[in-house]
């Protein structure tokens, strides 16, 4: 399946005017998310974390009414290869505006709906691991933008044209203290001592859906998982690593540049206990 559809404020067209502020500045946030028979994977997840992150950067969030009715109007003629297995991006903007950084006083946000193919991961990546590299460019600490997914993702950008080898999966995402905060397109947890562990979110990086699944599974099981800053070192010394994201779910680190690190079925146990389908 190669087609990929297009719903601009209830509207399928591919064209954005070049005075939205979503593409003039980035002002705007997004999130993207798994389609399984028709179905949209965590939605009501999706939606919460898609009106935290509008409401910190002060746009009114578009109702879920509206979006899953501009959802189905987008699938309306899609294949049932397009249903089954395919991607949904949604991204919001504060819509069209003039020329200056000051938000309008009034305006009315734009609504962006991208159905696109899954990606055809191998088998051997749920197997067997992935390896990551660890990447030059660093996250600056931004407290007020820490935890979105906003649409400026240079950083992300620039870390991901590191990774020339095609050894590396992803790349590790540290900031300027050193710490590791996430995986270039997801979160990241480990468990070392017998604890789960996470990075700290609260200067840079963004807080994945699957990363909150995970949290939120830990917490009904009444187990506890640590919010701590980490280093390559504490990753080094784990018993295991994951990185996690909503289209490709829960992988083991097999290695970090060219060092081993240890590897157990976790990866294959919180696939289980979240019910994510890999293929």
């Amino acid at each position: 399946m190669t087609t990929v559809r297009y719903c601009i404020n209830g509207k399928l067209v591919n064209g954005i005017a070049p005075t939205n502020r979503g593409f003039a500045y980035g002002d705007g946030v997004f999130r993207t998310m798994r389609l399984l028979n028709g179905e949209l994977q965590d939605w009501p997840l999706h939606y919460q974390t898609l009106v935290a992150d509008c409401s910190k950067i002060q746009i009114v969030c578009p109702s879920a009414e509206l979006l899953m009715q501009e959802f189905k109007y987008l699938m309306a003629s899609a294949s049932e290869e397009d249903t089954q297995f395919s991607i949904l991006k949604i991204m919001i903007t504060r819509g069209e505006g003039a020329r200056g950084y000051a938000p309008p006083a009034v305006s009315e946000p734009t609504r962006v709906l991208i159905q696109s193919p899954l990606p055809n991961y191998p088998p051997e990546i749920y197997a067997n691991g992935v390896a990551l590299y660890t990447c030059q460019t660093r996250l600056a600490h931004q407290p007020l933008l820490a935890g979105i997914k906003h649409l400026n993702r240079l950083e992300n950008v620039l870390a991901r044209g590191e990774l020339k080898d095609p050894r590396f999966f992803d790349g590790l995402l540290r900031d300027y203290d050193d710490h590791v905060i996430e995986a270039v397109s997801g979160n990241l947890f480990i468990r070392k001592d017998g604890v789960v562990m996470t990075p700290v979110l609260e200067s840079c990086g963004v807080a994945g859906v699957m990363r909150q699944k995970i949290l939120d599974w830990y917490k009904t099981q009444r187990q506890t998982v640590l919010v701590s800053t980490l280093t390559i070192d504490d990753l080094l010394n784990a018993e295991a690593i994951v990185i996690v994201n909503s289209i490709y779910g829960v992988l083991q680190v097999s290695h970090i540049d060219d060092q081993p690190v240890a590897t157990n079925h976790w990866a294959k146990e919180l696939r289980s206990q979240l019910h994510y389908v890999t293929h």
